[in-house]
């Protein structure tokens, strides 16, 4: 059995089916482990679901901050933006099943030695820590009353993690760190408006991953959300979003040997930022 850890696929059905061509992957002995981002801004984010959706146990996916987006568009509590590309699902005759299924998926997943997750962990969390506020999100989202967590998640503050914290503001902390971090200070404050390349990273804050002595340094975090930051492979960190939707690579590792796949985006989208 492999396992392939797959980077942002948000929409670009074509290059995701592709990949998988060229990884030869077998859904009854191999495991696809994608980073989230799954729709959104790319072309044909309703063939990603059904197709990630059709593997079932094979695949295991952690939600992203589109992901959750869309959730909370379908839910009635967010608005569509102009660069979004999730009509096509929202109107879809599966919708209800697909959207279930995806509230239904992981904040993050620890196995082995590796954590995947979306964006990344605050230096103070351990893995055992983090594996137990994503389980407290993901009681939130299966809820009944999961609109109203999907209405209250949005938001900068707090900006940091404190253990006191409790109710919508603990569980937005938790939401901000996995799904859309990609700097913090030292002490764990997290900023939210920076997505460029490391060299311009406002003076005060690192990546979160350069932080030292972070809680979770002992595992290997795989995660995406960066484009700025690209391919970034090292001892503890994989990073895979390669910028498949703005003209770059989607990226696959195979983690026992970390051999990396790519393919060429084939009709790269206009940034909106």
């Amino acid at each position: 059995m492999a396992i392939y850890a797959v980077g942002d696929v948000q929409g670009c059905h074509a290059e995701l089916a592709q990949l998988l061509d060229q990884i030869a992957f077998d859904p009854a002995q191999d495991r696809l482990w994608l980073v989230g981002d799954l729709v959104n801004r790319g072309p044909d984010s309703l063939e990603v679901l059904r197709l990630v959706k059709s593997l079932g146990d094979s695949a295991i996916t952690v939600l992203g901050n589109h992901d959750l987006h869309l959730l909370a568009v379908a839910a009635g509590v967010a608005e569509l933006h102009h660069s979004d590309t999730l009509d096509e699902i929202l109107g879809a005759p599966d919708r209800d099943e697909l959207l279930d299924w995806l509230r239904n998926q992981r904040l993050l997943h620890a196995q082995d030695g590796y954590v995947l997750v979306h964006a990344g962990l605050l230096p103070q969390w351990s893995v055992a820590q983090a594996a137990s506020l994503a389980r407290e999100v993901e009681a939130a989202l299966r809820a009944d009353d999961y609109a109203t967590f999907l209405a209250r998640m949005y938001g900068n503050a707090p900006h940091h993690w404190d253990d006191s914290l409790s109710g919508y503001k603990r569980l937005r902390v938790i939401v901000n760190a996995f799904t859309r971090m990609r700097i913090c200070t030292k002490e764990g404050g997290m900023e939210f408006r920076f997505k460029g390349e490391v060299e311009h990273i406002p003076a005060g804050y690192q990546p979160w991953f350069d932080i030292p002595k972070r809680a979770s340094r002992e595992a290997t975090v795989i995660f995406g959300h960066w484009s700025a930051l690209g391919l970034k492979i090292m001892p503890n960190i994989i990073a895979l979003d390669t910028g498949c939707l703005w003209g770059g690579p989607m990226s696959a590792l195979r983690l026992s040997d970390r051999q990396l796949y790519q393919v060429s985006c084939r009709n790269p989208v206009a940034k909106h930022w």
